[in-house]
């Protein structure tokens, strides 16, 4: 294979490769990994910025080292005989630092080449069939694919026209932060929202949350939004439900770099909107609120724009809808499927078997390699359930459908919701924990469909619920998985005692 390096080398104009991957995030990463493990076939992946990706210097791996320290301090200060700690903001920011690797990807690099994936730097478009032209400052290269092109360039921020002159932050400069805003104005109240704003606050700076919808994490149980917006009141955190942001105005917008403030103050004006419930305890929003720094945290959107579809006949909706040639996946974000990387790291695990044992195209193309490598997954997709953790205090962790996603796909279904705080092992964590925890069962096959749970480190109990749910494992079966005392895996017990005795009991 073509010798390559973090400068990415280009000894030859043409290279060809069994598979070639467009972005060196996991998604990336785990289909180059996965298409060719113990079959002999070649892989190269392309990218742009960093090995790694968003998830390892721009998002996961920042925000949570941003947010552990938060989390450890906001425990103790819960708990009697320990004074709350200071927090240190350089050394959390150099612990930050550390966690990125300096924003240097020789690490991921070598990864990467350590076990026979090539590493092409450059911007990669679609140039034909099964060719990918990338362009350098060192100049143009041709990648040619024998089996398949995959693309996992990830997902883009999504940034309003009438915000861009103003060049607030994005998500990177939230995690990247250098300088403490003062004053931070954040539109959005989603999870990329909900904890920058956890961090930022306990940082330093004074935040006013800005949310267009009428509550938190729309897409979680309600009584999950409505902890975390109860908690970041009582942090000091202002918060406007139900709030448009009609005009956003700077005149002395800077670009000075990632995580530094971006030049003078921000003005924003506001709509309270048909109901006015926007505000405090049901008051509504100012009609103008100024702040020394703006973060637009109001989605994602996959990065496919730079792709050149269209010299091959394709557009955005094509990928995102699944209609590709047989020569063209793709993955994770980029296939506008949950903007998740666990879930992008599975999904490619899923398709690259089958990418390696699709038919070699050209005349040095190697044999088939069907049978080698790893099996392709029997499951469907549509039967596997996303989890996700949001890092907030109180945590939420979620898995599957909540109870109303579940009766508008028309099933009969029974929940269960106990206190999370009311188990001994929560308890123990810290004192007046708050939060909930609910199944959704289907009442037919008496199976989990969906769970949440609100609470202190509730992100270790989920996987339990992705396991039942996958498993499609009987609520009587799981009664007899018998949780650790006192842990705060104990609201399994509590949750499947407070179903109905028809579904706990045996058929």
């Amino acid at each position: 294979m073509t010798e390559s390096g973090p400068q990415g080398s280009q000894e030859r104009d043409t290279d060809t490769y069994d598979v070639v991957v467009i972005g060196g995030g996991p998604a990336g990463e785990n289909a180059a990994q996965y298409a060719i493990e113990g079959t002999g076939l070649t892989a190269v992946v392309v990218e742009r910025e960093l090995m790694g990706g968003e998830c390892s210097y721009y998002a996961c791996m920042p925000s949570k080292a941003l947010l552990r320290p938060v989390q450890v301090a906001d425990t103790a200060g819960n708990l009697p005989g320990i004074e709350r700690p200071r927090l240190d903001v350089d050394a959390i920011l150099a612990r930050r630092d550390s966690w990125v690797s300096g924003y240097d990807d020789a690490g991921q690099v070598a990864w990467a080449e350590g076990i026979g994936v090539d590493v092409v730097r450059g911007a990669a478009r679609l140039a034909g069939e099964r060719t990918v032209a990338v362009t350098s400052p060192a100049g143009e290269r041709t990648l040619t694919a024998r089996r398949a092109v995959v693309l996992a360039t990830g997902s883009d921020p999504v940034v309003p026209p009438e915000y861009a002159t103003a060049l607030p932050w994005g998500s990177r400069d939230a995690t990247g932060v250098r300088e403490i805003p003062e004053r931070l104005a954040i539109i959005g109240g989603g999870v990329i929202a909900c904890e920058a704003v956890t961090w930022m606050a306990a940082l330093g700076s004074q935040v006013t949350l800005l949310v267009r919808d009428e509550r938190l994490l729309p897409r979680t149980e309600p009584f999950a939004g409505e902890a975390v917006l109860a908690s970041l009141r009582a942090k000091g955190v202002t918060v406007h439900l139900a709030t448009s942001v009609t005009e956003v105005s700077r005149p002395h917008a800077e670009d000075t770099g990632l995580g530094r403030v971006h030049g003078g103050e921000v003005t924003l004006r506001t709509d309270a909107g048909a109901d006015g419930r926007t505000g405090e305890e049901g008051d509504p929003a100012p009609g103008e609120i100024v702040a020394d720094e703006l973060l637009v945290a109001v989605g994602r959107r996959p990065a496919l724009s730079t792709l050149g579809l269209d010299g091959v006949g394709l557009s955005a909706d094509d990928v995102t809808g699944g209609r590709l040639p047989d020569w063209l996946l793709a993955v994770g974000d980029a296939a506008g499927e949950a903007p998740l990387t666990h879930w992008g790291k599975y999904r490619a695990r899923v398709l690259a078997p089958a990418v390696a044992a699709r038919p070699g195209q050209g005349p040095d193309a190697a044999p088939d390699v069907e049978g080698s490598g790893p099996a392709p997954f029997a499951l469907d997709p549509e039967e596997v359930p996303v989890p996700q953790v949001v890092f907030t205090d109180p945590e939420v962790a979620s898995v599957g459908m909540t109870e109303q996603e579940a009766r508008d796909a028309g099933l009969d279904v029974v929940t269960a919701t106990v206190p999370t705080g009311h188990v001994a092992g929560v308890a123990l964590l810290r004192d007046h924990p708050t939060g909930k925890s609910r199944l959704v069962v289907d009442r037919q096959r008496r199976t989990l469909v969906g769970a949440t749970f609100v609470g202190p480190e509730v992100a270790e109990i989920v996987h339990a619920a992705t396991v039942a749910i996958v498993g499609q494992v009987p609520v009587h079966v799981l009664r007899h998985a018998v949780p650790s005392y006192p842990t705060g895996s104990e609201v399994w017990l509590r949750l499947l005692e407070a179903l109905p005795v028809e579904l706990r009991a045996a058929p």
